[in-house]
């Protein structure tokens, strides 16, 4: 499951089994990607902390399968397949149009973004992601011009930056401790938006 040492749920005692009671899915099952922090739990509450608030809070107003779907593409362009697989189901499940997913998923698989069913806005965002993916030392102040021409607020900006930075960050936890899908319930996600504290996972 990992290249470190991790601890398993039924061997977890005092601040890490109290963070994956948290966290945890159906019977128990902690995501993998959560278990790479259990000998660093503070490391592990800061992750979460991060996902729910940047993904999954109330405060954004960018929909979230489009967060998941720019979650997916940077994760792609990572070539990190453990969050590919994890936040493509959750975009599927979000959408509810399994047509449009798996078309949004050829796309990215190409690393095509012109031929996802995105409209133009959506695709200046993705551009924003891969940039910042990428390169991000070639970052200039017209490519954020560009997203607020395409009609997103400095906020909605603020949102697409952050899901891209914390993709990026994700993605190198998984990729650099070999984390592997093993186990894991694919699709989860702490979908109580109402409550940032409510890391649940169904």
């Amino acid at each position: 499951m990992a290249w470190i040492n991790v601890i398993s749920y039924d061997e977890a005692e005092g601040k890490v089994k109290t963070l994956y009671d948290r966290v945890k899915g159906p019977d128990n099952n902690v995501d993998n990607i959560m278990m790479m922090h259990s000998l660093r739990p503070h490391s592990m509450e800061a992750h979460m902390t991060m996902y729910k608030y940047v993904l999954h809070h109330t405060g954004n107003s960018i929909p979230k399968w489009f967060l998941e779907t720019l979650g997916v593409w940077v994760s792609r362009l990572n070539d990190c397949d453990y969050c590919v697989e994890h936040h493509f189901s959750g975009l599927t499940r979000l959408l509810s149009d399994d047509a449009k997913s798996a078309s949004i998923r050829k796309a990215i698989e190409a690393r095509n973004i012109d031929l996802a069913p995105l409209n133009d806005a959506q695709k200046v965002a993705m551009e924003y992601a891969r940039q910042v993916t990428r390169d991000p030392g070639g970052m200039q102040e017209h490519i954020v011009h560009q997203l607020r021409d395409a009609g997103y607020s400095d906020g909605e900006i603020l949102e697409i930056n952050q899901v891209t930075a914390y993709f990026n960050y994700a993605n190198r936890t998984v990729l650099g401790l070999g984390c592997s899908i093993d186990g894991d319930i694919v699709g989860l996600s702490p979908n109580k938006n109402d409550d940032p504290d409510d890391w649940s996972h169904s």
